[in-house]
């Protein structure tokens, strides 16, 4: 397996300039760095969250940090919780369990992006299996991101 199909699509329809990263199987985002030797606040991650109305939200955020629900609650002025793990496998079914692509709209789902990701020179993105990373400079991130909401609400764990 390589990307996601969804992925692959919607990037394909958006003329997305981007390169695949092969790694070492991993079972997450910060692994995935190490084992692709990149810096880990240029790894976005996904966090799929769920307000209190039922209604999903992918949020990304760099690996090296952990996303603080109240910050993100406040700044979308809803309450969130993090989405169960078999949920989220039903969500993505054309991915590997665990392997969250990193660009919800593909999946016809909110999208939020911790402001950190939009500093990077470069950003890596989950392709939808244990070791494929999509590639994008900045440029191209920022043209993917364009419309979706943003802010700051992670905190670092990692250096």
């Amino acid at each position: 397996m390589s990307i996601s199909n969804r992925l692959y699509d919607y990037l394909d329809r958006h003329h997305v300039k981007y390169e695949t990263l092969v790694h070492q199987p991993t079972l997450n985002s910060h692994s995935s760095a190490l084992a692709a030797n990149i810096p880990m606040h240029q790894m976005a991650k996904a966090v799929v969250l769920e307000d209190h109305e039922g209604r999903r939200l992918l949020a990304l955020l760099p690996a090296s940090h952990k996303i603080n629900l109240g910050k993100i609650g406040d700044d979308l002025c809803r309450s969130f919780h993090l989405v169960k793990e078999q949920q989220v496998y039903e969500l993505f079914g054309d991915c590997a369990k665990g392997a969250v692509p990193s660009l919800g709209e593909s999946y016809n789902m909110e999208t939020v992006f911790d402001d950190l990701l939009s500093e990077q020179h470069d950003v890596y993105l989950e392709g939808g299996d244990h070791s494929t990373l999509v590639h994008l400079t900045q440029d191209e991130f920022k043209r993917l991101m364009q419309g979706h909401r943003h802010s700051r609400f992670s905190a670092q764990v990692f250096h």
